[in-house]
């Protein structure tokens, strides 16, 4: 049984507990800082430690008064947050807004039942600022929340209209409880974390963000704490046995160390990110994703909203035949990577586990074919239009083109500037990979209408198909460069308030783009055709 609470006008805090959490976040992020300033106290003879335990009070106190300034509420038409100290910030997402519920629990959370609520609308997406964040509600609380925003029973919301009308004197909280006999709706699991698609972790190259992220904290806390690593006993012997190396054999083995840490990192967090992945559709009409091992996350997102599916393959992740899916979704823009989106439906896997799971999420498809050339195709498997010879020779065109820039700016430096002759003559070797690469691009082109779906297909490095509903399209764009124009082609865009907003064919013959957008919105582009024979030359 599921009991939905209501607030009229009574602000609520956050969970107590969250007091242990923030100065602890407040401590770790200024963590460089504080470090530095110790170990310059200390080498010194100062009192740098002083100002250190000092930097670590403040930082406590910050991160108590985030508890004391932050309330909020939830009403029958707004959710909104309240917060700020000398600057009072009041959020407010109308509840018809709501696009996502995200649950997160990191691992101190999770110590202490507590979790972190991100409601996602489309404002909120797009305005960084604007985000509606809750950290931190106990773990009961942040799940009744979820229900109460996107599982809304129709008891529940006639009750909220009633107490809407309610004077502010009488407002306290509804406890609303569903009628006898009604139990919550059963979820259908349509996806499962397996233990063999660990393999596809190091082909996600995720660990190149450690190693960013590894090198800035080491960097920022040397320049803090004024070392010289060059001092350091370890450090010294390890760069006398580099040095001792052949100019190959250095980079071999840089190549090298690279590689292993990288795959080993991605595996980690592949393995961190999306342990215990699993994707359930609830009768309530929604999509559920929870995934992660020490920090858990919850996604739920409206399937009312869903305007299609993406299927990404990356360049590594596609060589070992893995793919990663996500949402198009209404107000839910795609703008964070995957492993954090709040998009993502399945993480690097099997192409055909991402084929199958894209057909049980998409919905059912229309008996009756929009396209005659694929009469009830699925939009994730149908076949798909090649983009013809004009598109080739752009490709090529475009890889040779950039690559003689290069090549020219490299032979141009080694005559006039001392440049080794190694990196022109590298250039000139790497001519037929570029090759390949052009025609790989060719390749990922095509385009298909289907069942009330367009589909597009585009990219060499990291290859997309996008299925995008055509009910989901609120207008077309043809854009034509100067290049375009001479091989006879266009780029065109269909635009939606799903996604990345915009979804592009690319380098197609014009007649086939006005072919796409008239049967994709049938009468939308009709006046424009008319006219446009209105106006050709007569005899």
């Amino acid at each position: 049984m599921i009991d939905v609470v209501e607030t009229t006008s009574t602000w609520r805090r956050l969970s107590p507990r969250m007091l242990v959490i923030h100065p602890f976040q407040e401590v770790v992020r200024a963590a460089p800082a504080l470090l530095g300033l110790l170990v310059a106290g200390t080498s010194s003879g100062g009192q740098g430690q002083w100002w250190s335990i000092g930097g670590v009070g403040l930082m406590v106190v910050l991160g108590m008064l985030r508890w004391f300034t932050t309330t909020y509420r939830i009403t029958p038409e707004h959710v909104q947050v309240r917060r700020g100290l000398l600057t009072r910030k009041v959020v407010t997402v109308p509840r018809d807004r709501v696009r996502t519920v995200d649950v997160t629990s990191h691992v101190l959370h999770r110590v202490l039942g507590l979790a972190r609520v991100e409601v996602g609308t489309g404002t909120s997406e797009r305005r960084r600022e604007g985000r509606l964040k809750l950290d931190a509600l106990s773990a009961a609380e942040a799940a009744r929340l979820r229900v109460e925003l996107l599982h809304r029973s129709p008891v529940a919301a006639s009750t909220a209209s009633t107490a809407s009308t309610a004077s502010a004197a009488s407002a306290a909280e509804i406890s609303v409880t569903p009628p006898a006999g009604s139990m919550p709706a059963a979820e259908t699991e349509l996806a499962r974390m397996r233990p063999e698609w660990v393999r596809f972790g190091p082909f996600t190259m995720s660990g190149l963000v450690t190693v960013g992220v590894v090198a800035g904290f080491v960097s920022r806390l040397v320049s803090e704490g004024n070392v010289d690593l060059g001092r350091v006993g370890p450090i010294q012997e390890t760069w006398r046995w580099f040095s001792a190396m052949s100019l190959l054999l250095e980079i071999a083995t840089v190549v090298l160390v690279l590689v292993v840490f990288v795959s080993v990192a991605s595996t980690l967090g592949y393995v961190l990110a999306f342990g215990n992945f699993r994707l359930t559709r609830h009768a309530e009409g929604t999509l559920h994703v929870t995934r992660g091992l020490l920090t858990t996350r919850a996604t739920t997102i409206e399937e009312r909203r869903l305007r299609g599916v993406e299927v990404s393959e990356p360049l590594l992740l596609r060589a070992v035949r893995g793919a990663r899916l996500s949402a198009v979704t209404t107000g839910l823009r795609a703008a964070q990577g995957a492993q954090r989106g709040g998009s993502l439906l399945l993480p690097p896997a099997p192409r055909a586990a991402a084929v199958s799971v894209a057909r049980l999420v998409l919905p059912r498809v229309a008996d009756a074919a929009s396209d005659s050339s694929a009469s009830g195709a699925s939009p994730v498997t149908v076949g798909l239009t090649a983009h013809g010879p004009a598109a080739l020779r752009r490709r090529f065109t475009r890889a040779y083109g950039v690559h003689a820039l290069v090549l020219a700016a490299l032979v141009a430096l080694w005559l006039w500037a001392g440049l080794p002759s190694w990196t022109w003559l590298t250039a000139a070797a790497l001519l037929p990979l570029t090759a390949l690469l052009a025609a790989d691009r060719y390749r990922s082109l095509g385009h298909a209408l289907t069942s009330g779906y367009l589909v597009t297909r585009w990219g060499s490095f990291s290859r997309r198909r996008v299925a995008l509903e055509c009910d989901g399209v609120i207008g077309w764009n043809v854009e034509r460069s100067f290049f375009q124009r001479r091989a006879g082609l266009v780029t065109l865009t269909a635009t939606t308030a799903a996604g990345k907003q915009g979804y592009q064919v690319r380098d197609v013959d014009l007649a086939e783009a006005l072919r796409l957008a008239a049967a994709g919105t049938p009468g939308l582009l009709d006046p424009f055709l008319v006219e446009e024979q209105h106006i050709s030359p007569v005899g």
